[in-house]
């Protein structure tokens, strides 16, 4: 086991990720950070749409508004230190806040907010329907969005509060870059975004230095930052895929801190006391999915047999304790209009029946895609087992993050094991992923659970999605995502089993990280070490 051990973490530090010596410690100046981040597409933050891209734009970027360290859970002052709503004409104005630069040097202003918000729109990435919600369009962007000397008034379009706006307007597409810069960097009409896949223009605590993909993310404190600077003069985020080797590395004093450690390991660190160990909740939830483009996963009986093959306590109490807790519904327990009701359990029997009942043939082999690292290889054997109770064969088809996004956001898998987050912390983030798709064309793309399985969601669902995100009622609005949650989870393509618990290990003299429930509230700028 020595000579094991020796040599694992040998390779692990042979391997080509960043230019930084081996230390029996690492510096007092710096946090060193093992993670598995080969889930990143782009860094872009008008395309940014992954967890590891979105921990990485709240480092290097601001919005008007944000949740920000340490408070993660309530909407506060960003490049804006005030705002006036008028509900009626559909409009809020900011007011920008005075002395602050991008890192290049370049003041911050009103028109950086205007190019900012145009480009998310006019490039249409991934995430681009988050701002284009409020009726933002190429056409009418430049009427929507106007700069009035320090000030930025905003216009919308639809049926939403303006608490909901501010919300949109605080999501990761909603950063603000530094167009001077972005636009000198333009290549091809590409508004800067080939560029911004290897650079930062931010105001934000970090500036990046380095970033290779699957590889290593660089970042440089920077030292003029409205909010302070960070005490850590430099972040590196290692990837390292194996939680084994990151183990070794935490152990070794190489890094300061791992992020993806299997519950053995957390529980072997705890026994030790080599290391502290944080529990955060996470608003992430974790489903199977059907890909109802497939014919032979359109049965409804498929989707209601499924249910009952998926051994949910069986995982949640042995390989991901700690880690994920059983939920079934799309919006995650503890916030308002969560639906906590657990319906579903491990019965194979009943599965049988139900595809009996309904003449489907078996055994059917279906193909499973999943991210190739723990916890996600682990939960796919565990489905394999189960659901071969029934007679449904999955075929693992293991990659690695970028390539089963890319794979998903194409719609040619067939069923997929993944997990989502909320673009931004209002319930119709979800409400929009997994209960509204009202045109499920093929060059309709859409960010959301249901356009990427191909499934046509009914229109009286639709319209209720719709009806939840304009009341004004919070009651009632709460009423109605419950509502919606119940008929998700009892018929649909789409299958919740878990609610994430993130656990990250750090050495002792680590502290003052922040990790909010999701990923673009990971914050290391007040990180210290004693």
């Amino acid at each position: 086991m020595k000579l094991l051990k020796a040599a694992l973490l040998a390779a692990a530090l042979a391997m080509p990720l960043a230019p930084v010596a081996t230390y029996a410690a690492t510096p007092a100046d710096a946090l060193v950070v093992a993670q598995n981040i080969d889930d990143i597409v782009s860094i872009d933050p008008a395309e940014a749409y992954e967890f590891s891209s979105g921990e990485y734009v709240t480092q290097t970027y601001d919005r008007l508004v944000q949740y920000d360290a340490p408070d993660v859970k309530t909407l506060a002052p960003g490049l804006a230190t005030e705002w006036a709503t008028d509900d009626a004409a559909k409009t809020i104005t900011f007011t920008l806040r005075d002395g602050v630069k991008f890192s290049s040097g370049n003041p911050l202003r009103a028109e950086d907010v205007v190019y900012s918000f145009k480009r998310v729109v006019v490039l249409n990435k991934a995430p681009a329907f988050i701002l284009t919600q409020l009726g933002w369009t190429p056409e009418n962007i430049d009427q929507m969005v106007k700069a009035d000397g320090n000030k930025v008034v905003v216009k919308y379009d639809g049926d939403f509060s303006s608490a909901f706006v501010l919300n949109v307007l605080a999501s990761r597409p909603a950063s603000v870059i530094d167009a001077v810069t972005v636009q000198a960097n333009e290549a091809n009409a590409d508004m800067g975004n080939a560029w911004l896949k290897a650079n930062s223009a931010g105001t934000g605590p970090f500036v990046l230095k380095a970033f290779r993909p699957a590889e290593i993310i660089n970042l440089t404190a920077n030292p003029d930052y409205f909010g302070g600077a960070p005490k850590m003069k430099t972040v590196i985020i290692r990837h390292v895929a194996e939680a084994a080797t990151q183990q070794l590395l935490l152990d070794s004093g190489d890094v300061d801190m791992a992020k993806n450690l299997t519950p053995d390991q957390i529980k072997s660190l705890a026994e030790k006391d080599t290391a502290k160990v944080e529990t955060y909740p996470q608003a992430a939830v974790h489903f199977l999915s059907l890909n109802q483009k497939d014919e032979k996963l359109q049965p409804e009986a498929i989707w209601e047999a499924s249910r009952y093959l998926v051994n949910y306590q069986g995982m949640a109490d042995s390989f991901l304790k700690g880690q994920m807790q059983v939920h079934q519904a799309f919006w995650p327990k503890g916030f308002p209009g969560a639906l906590d009701d657990t319906p579903y359990s491990y019965d194979p029997a009943k599965a049988k029946q139900i595809l009996a009942d309904a003449g489907i043939k078996t055994p059917l082999k279906v193909t499973l895609d999943v991210i190739n690292s723990t916890p996600f290889t682990d939960m796919a054997q565990s489905l394999q087992a189960s659901f071969a109770e029934a007679g449904i064969n999955f075929e693992i088809i293991p990659g690695t993050g970028s390539q089963v996004i890319t794979k998903y956001r194409a719609r040619t898998h067939e069923a997929m094991l993944l997990y989502w987050g909320p673009d931004f912390m209002d319930p119709d983030s979800n409400a929009k992923a997994f209960a509204y798709n009202e045109d499920n064309s093929d060059g309709n793309y859409q960010s959301t659970t249901t356009w990427r399985n191909g499934w046509a969601v009914p229109a009286e669902m639709n319209a209720e999605t719709k009806a939840a995100r304009a009341e004004a009622d919070p009651a009632k609005r709460d009423e109605m995502y419950v509502d919606l949650q119940k008929k998700v989870q009892e018929k649909s393509p789409i299958v919740v089993l878990f609610q994430a618990a993130t656990q990250v290990a750090h050495a002792k003299n680590v502290q003052g990280y922040v990790n909010g429930a999701t990923s673009d509230f990971v914050y290391y700028r007040l990180v210290t070490k004693n």
